[in-house]
């Protein structure tokens, strides 16, 4: 939940789905994200890459006692490690600031506008206010600006109310002075509540205070359902003021050619991904940097299946080919009668696995095959060798009186039958009883092996060689094997539901 608690406060975070709330504390940062084989964007025209520049327009928005604030700017300047003057006006930070709408501005400009690259701009609703010369040439030349909130400053430390307030007084004014309301938003210095508050909103077509990956995706919050189109801090020349970051334009240079290259290398071999370029009127716009942004641009406009694009006709291709789906598993907001439904049986007569497991730290990266199968090996694994015992007990004997009598779980069942094991010769199913019994009297527990992973030779094999195992190393193969059979078992249940 969102500080303060309100009854109409966005909440970030899922409460649980099922019959009952979801109680055990919940992991909300999610570090799965699209999974180990991304989803294909479809760029336009078969583009292997989507290359996104995005200006931040903050000359005018930034710390200053003339625009209320209590204090000088002390961020992304020149001035590398300054300190916020209380009380103070800063001469140097203040011109500093004004180079870029003097000066930086209209150089960028006559860079992209030189090559026909489009732009998104982050517009300080406030410092567009003070720049209508700059605003109208923005619009001129057919960029895109989104919203960069009301001012330039840090709204960690904000009350919900105030940072809403300012969310709607940016919205109003960025109006008032584009001519139309921001479809896109990035706030930046951003507080935990940010998100939410902006898909509160519920007009952005995208929200970009992310860093998270190097595709858009979609979230669910504030009760409904959010696309993140996510922004970039290393291929940004904010680094030219950082400590450890770029000392020269060709640093810079040489830094976003080699992030293209490598994006445009995984796109060739069927992952094609959105590179981001950050960069700030006060910083590239200085001319010893922004040859560097003119000679990358010249870069990438001489490659082939490269879509320049605005941050919003990205918003709007993800939209169109890949709208929000929530459907299928999603076990970290299931109820624990919902989860004990779907996975109780995953360890053979042993729901108490999966209970543990859903009161454990569970989270979106446990909403895929290999997460649950995590969670509940964990919970295995921290059991008593009584209880772990006590799952192998539980198991069938393989090819046993109980799969004759048919008593076998519907899972078992198809586990043997896949490996053949519902057909036996008279011979082998002698076979099968003797060993079955050699292997009970010596170990005190069934014979359990994944028999999706063997075919009937290879079973056989197995068992005449796990016989010949010490008590020790054998019980550790056959917990193993419950592992490896949980593993199939969940794969399938995912499978079932479309994910």
């Amino acid at each position: 939940m969102t500080p303060g608690g309100s009854s109409d406060a966005p909440s970030a975070f899922p409460d649980g789905t099922g019959d009952a709330p979801c109680r055990p504390p919940r992991y909300p940062r999610d570090m799965r994200g699209h999974g180990p084989a991304p989803i294909d964007p479809q760029w336009p025209g078969g583009a292997t890459i989507a290359v996104q520049f995005v200006l931040n327009y903050e000359e005018g928005g930034e710390n200053c006692l003339l625009h209320g604030d209590r204090g000088s700017e002390a961020f992304l300047s020149e001035i590398v490690g300054a300190s916020s003057w209380e009380g103070e006006r800063h001469w140097n930070m203040e011109s500093i600031y004004e180079y870029g709408a003097r000066a930086g501005f209209w150089r960028v400009r006559e860079i992209f506008d030189a090559a026909g690259c489009p732009v998104t701009v982050f517009g300080v609703a406030t410092a567009l206010a003070r720049s209508p010369e700059q605003t109208a040439a923005m619009r001129q030349s057919g960029w895109e600006i989104a919203s960069h909130g009301l001012k330039w400053i840090d709204y960690r430390d904000l009350t919900e109310e105030a940072e809403w307030s300012h969310m709607q007084q940016a919205i109003a004014l960025h109006q008032r002075v584009t001519g139309s309301r921001p479809e896109g938003w990035y706030t930046g210095r951003c507080s935990m509540q940010t998100v939410a508050l902006a898909a509160r909103h519920g007009e952005f077509l995208y929200l970009s205070d992310s860093y998270a990956d190097d595709l858009p995706y979609w979230v669910q919050v504030a009760g409904r359902e959010q696309l993140i189109v996510p922004y970039t801090l290393d291929a940004n020349d904010m680094r030219f003021a950082t400590a450890q970051g770029f000392n020269s334009g060709e640093q810079f240079y040489c830094y976003l050619k080699d992030s293209f290259d490598q994006l445009r290398a995984e796109g060739e071999a069927g992952a094609p991904r959105m590179m981001s370029i950050g960069i700030h009127c006060r910083l590239v716009g200085r001319p010893g940097r922004a040859l560097a942004l003119r000679r990358f641009i010249d870069y990438i406009a001489a490659q082939d299946r490269v879509w320049i694009a605005r941050r919003i006709d990205i918003a709007r291709h993800w939209r169109q080919l890949h709208p929000a789906d929530f459907s299928g598993l999603r076990p970290s907001v299931m109820s624990q009668d919902a989860f004990l439904r779907q996975f109780g049986g995953v360890f053979e007569h042993s729901e108490w696995v999966a209970a543990r497991a859903h009161a454990g730290e569970l989270g979106p990266a446990h909403d895929c095959i290999e997460g649950v199968h995590a969670a509940m090996c964990s919970a295995f694994r921290a059991a008593s060798h009584g209880e772990r015992l006590a799952v192998l007990k539980a198991h069938p004997d393989l090819a046993g009186r109980l799969a004759l009598a048919r008593r076998l779980t519907d899972a078992s069942t198809a586990e043997q039958q896949s490996a053949g094991l519902d057909v036996l010769s008279d011979d082998e199913r002698l076979q099968f009883e003797a060993w079955n019994a050699a292997y009970q009297d010596k170990f005190g527990f069934p014979f359990v092996i994944a028999v999706r992973d063997y075919d009937k030779p290879a079973i056989k094999a197995c068992f005449v060689e796990r016989l010949d195992q010490t008590s020790e190393a054998e019980f550790v193969e056959a917990c193993r094997q419950v592992e490896r059979i949980a593993y199939h078992r969940i794969a399938a249940m995912f499978s079932e539901a479309g994910r």
